[in-house]
């Protein structure tokens, strides 16, 4: 079962669980069917890499791995802290909303206040 995703790409979420609680950052790539997103700075593990012929060195690396959508939260800027979505629909078109204010946490184009 696929859940409807709410984050998207490039949207600072903060980390609520997990090794890296606290942690901020903004989502690099989504994964859509597994339910994870990759956050930039968050759950870096390190890897074994062995010589090939395109790279020479091998060695150890540091990279980052996905981490599941429910121990994320999207952060908006506005208010200062993590908060929950939901939609809603602002003239004729579906928006994303912050469900403690009702305000839009997407830029709306030819609307000159938040609903």
């Amino acid at each position: 079962m696929v859940n409807k995703m709410k984050m998207k790409k490039n949207d600072r979420v903060i980390v609520i669980s997990g090794k890296d609680k606290g942690k901020q950052g903004p989502v690099l790539k989504v994964f859509k069917h597994k339910n994870k997103v990759l956050v930039e700075g968050v759950n870096k593990v390190k890897k074994h890499v062995k010589p090939d012929t395109v790279s020479k060195e091998g060695g150890i690396v540091s990279i980052e791995k996905p981490i599941h959508i429910s121990n994320v939260m999207y952060y908006s800027e506005k208010e200062n802290r993590p908060v929950r979505l939901g939609y809603k629909f602002i003239k004729g078109k579906k928006h994303r909303i912050s469900k403690k204010s009702g305000k839009s946490v997407d830029k709306i184009v030819g609307i000159e206040k938040d609903e």
